[in-house]
């Protein structure tokens, strides 16, 4: 279940702490099923909870002052979320929505912090998995101001394979690709641009992808 976007620890068995096989007497772990489209939290919401996805896909957004969604970044298997609340956010300042059938298991600010003081490391996760999120937001803000949209969508297919890719032989397969729209939402293009620049990409031999998965054929020519 591990991913590699997330910074595993050697000594952290983070699928154990979030949830564990025998609760004992924390009442506070807390496994919860979503449906596709239900929120998990909205903006202004008490800021109380930390996830972590064991199964689906979210999404974590906002709201601009005019009312526009803008989306953060898209989660799935595998990732932490909610974590803001340790170190003072109050109130959301994001929305968490299930894109699909969602399955999470819930910790409380108060249990983690236990949590964290029994297991050397944890907090160092935590530090590392906040470090590399706002690495990314910056990139991400880079990339928005200096490239152009397809050099955006190209570089978040190399960023997707570097994450998530799995070797298998000389190419590179991404599964649970996301929808033409996501990519669109996450690189601040219009769904019809990124089908373009994905059909051309496939035209050249350089990918397949279908909504199961993604093939990079050759990620040095993508490059």
């Amino acid at each position: 279940m591990q991913d590699k976007e997330l910074w595993y620890l050697e000594n952290i068995d983070v699928v154990g702490i979030f949830c564990p096989r025998k609760r004992g007497t924390m009442q506070e772990h807390v496994h919860k099923t979503y449906k596709k489209g239900e929120y998990l939290y909205m903006p202004e919401e008490l800021s109380d909870r930390i996830f972590f996805l064991t199964s689906g896909k979210i999404k974590i957004g906002s709201y601009s002052d005019d009312g526009k969604e803008i989306t953060k970044t898209i989660l799935t298997e595998g990732n932490v979320f909610g974590e803001l609340s340790l170190i003072g956010e109050q109130r959301r300042r994001d929305f968490a929505i299930a894109l699909e059938k969602t399955e999470t298991c819930v910790v409380s600010v108060d249990e983690m912090k236990s949590l964290m003081r029994e297991h050397s490391g944890l907090e160092l996760f935590l530090m590392n998995l906040m470090g590399s999120r706002l690495l990314k937001m910056e990139k991400r803000l880079e990339s928005l101001v200096f490239k152009d949209s397809r050099t955006r969508i190209v570089d978040f297919l190399k960023d997707l394979a570097k994450e998530k890719g799995q070797p298998v032989g000389f190419e590179t397969v991404v599964r649970g690709f996301m929808t033409h729209q996501e990519i669109a939402n996450l690189t601040a293009t219009s769904r019809q641009t990124v089908t373009t620049v994905l059909n051309d990409l496939r035209n050249k031999n350089l990918i397949t992808f279908n909504r199961r998965r993604l093939l990079i054929r050759d990620l040095q020519g993508l490059a």
